[in-house]
């Protein structure tokens, strides 16, 4: 039995009965978990041991199961013992906003909790940490860039255009720009900010880490009435924008089942193959992140569509054909490494 199933029955056990009012029997409870009432009372003896305060009383004839009143009630509206238990862990995921102020209002906020909490639900919690454990990576240092995090929110938030030093990675070029700042976004491990810039005037996308000087002006922007951040990144297999292209890759048998069992782009079809194989088509917002997804698929992809993409990932294969040609050759020795 999976270790993280016993910690989802179990925290649906605490949360059934701290809404129960006159208790749960065991048969009921078993129900409503979806478990044999065998599995059911090693949870409840699991609790029990954890420390919370998990009793059973006769009534009318029945066993019911119930939490002690002071549990219940040591909970301020509006949170739940299971909401607030369950914000305290997910601060553990949040790990990468580490050094900006988002991260120093989590930690403030998750000694509040702490605070709260009754003894046996953090007891219950410390035991769910030794448990599961959420790592994310990559993720980058924001903590050099605390300080232009909080000006581009500030700004943001009071709705003030901004001016900028922005090196272009493409380019290795610094430039200055001009940008009313709508949203930051944090995706895949950056923090982006989505804005319109002056300078290009349309919507983009900037790399909060490459802003390099940054001044609020006193002037002020709207966001336009008909913007929305969900339609506008929708087409993006990433964060690049581009023009529209339609994508066909087949994926090897060995890699079909990890293609299927992910949703990578809301407007993607998957076609099974007889060989077990799978033809996987989108219709994209620029294909250059793409190129790099389907590299890190190795020889179990193949671009079928469209041409112009295939080419790419042809020049691409012959440069390091050549390149682990060289190396083979002793044209690298490990020694500069």
């Amino acid at each position: 039995m999976a270790r993280g199933d016993q910690l989802a029955r179990q925290w649906k056990i605490i949360q059934t009965l701290i809404t129960s009012r006159q208790g749960k029997s065991a048969a009921d409870l078993a129900d409503e978990i979806e478990c044999h009432p065998r599995t059911l009372y090693r949870d409840l003896e699991a609790l029990q041991a954890a420390g919370f305060p998990i009793y059973t009383e006769r009534v009318e004839g029945r066993n019911l199961w119930s939490l002690l009143d002071t549990l219940k009630h040591h909970i301020p509206i509006p949170f739940s013992l299971t909401e607030l238990m369950a914000l305290y862990f997910s601060t553990d995921m949040l790990k990468a906003f580490k050094g900006t102020a988002f991260h120093d209002s989590l930690e403030s906020l998750s000694k509040k909790i702490k605070a709260t909490l009754p003894p046996e639900s953090m007891k219950y919690l410390k035991n769910v940490e030794q448990t599961l454990q959420v790592g994310i990576k990559p993720y980058k240092d924001y903590a050099r860039f605390k300080e232009i995090i909080n000006r581009v929110n500030e700004a943001a938030l009071q709705k003030k255009s901004i001016e900028m030093v922005y090196y272009t990675m493409s380019r290795r070029k610094e430039g200055k720009r001009k940008v009313d700042p709508y949203r930051i976004w944090f995706f895949n491990g950056t923090f982006y900010l989505i804005g319109y810039c002056h300078k290009r005037r349309e919507i983009r996308i900037f790399a909060v880490d490459r802003i390099k000087m940054l001044h609020q002006t006193k002037e002020t922007f709207e966001i336009p009435e008909g913007f929305d951040f969900e339609d506008f990144m929708r087409p993006s297999f990433g964060v690049c924008h581009g023009e529209r292209v339609k994508v066909k890759i087949w994926f090897a048998p060995d890699a079909a089942g990890y293609i299927k069992e992910k949703i990578w782009h809301d407007t993607q079809e998957i076609v099974p193959q007889e060989d077990g194989s799978i033809i996987f088509e989108a219709e994209v917002a620029g294909a250059e992140e793409v190129k790099f997804w389907i590299m890190s698929w190795g020889s179990k992809a193949e671009v079928l569509e469209p041409i112009e993409l295939r080419n790419q990932l042809l020049d691409e294969s012959l440069v390091m054909a050549e390149r682990y040609g060289k190396e083979h050759e002793g044209g690298r020795q490990s020694s500069e490494l």
